[in-house]
């Protein structure tokens, strides 16, 4: 089974910055997409950034300008720089993959929390 493990959360000063990891671990021949989720408490949990194989990547527009998605493939890692965190930010962080065995699997990681305090 896929396992991703999350890391990077915490909290900061609005302002600041945090980084996200999230690595991917177990069978499939490749990734697909690496994506970064977040969901507040009573929201809808909502994309935030995403990126290809390829290296294409989108963001929500709430976050454009400020985070930066990137991806190691040799690690089979995805990134997240979160820049001039708002508290607004506030939300767990997830991490999610679509790999490819046979067919096509998506996986989620446990969620990182960020909290951005005013």
């Amino acid at each position: 089974q896929v396992q991703l493990v999350e890391s990077g959360g915490g909290l900061v000063q609005a302002g600041g910055s945090l980084r996200l990891s999230c690595a991917a671990s177990g069978a499939f021949f490749s990734i697909n997409t690496m994506d970064w989720y977040r969901q507040a408490p009573g929201k809808q949990r909502e994309l935030v950034a995403g990126i290809s194989s390829g290296g294409s990547a989108n963001y929500a527009d709430s976050v454009k300008g400020r985070f930066t998605i990137s991806r190691d493939n040799a690690k089979n890692t995805v990134y997240l720089q979160m820049n001039s965190l708002k508290p607004e930010d506030t939300a767990v962080y997830y991490c999610h993959v679509e790999v490819s065995r046979v067919y096509k699997y998506d996986y989620w990681g446990q969620g990182t929390q960020v909290t951005v305090s005013s």
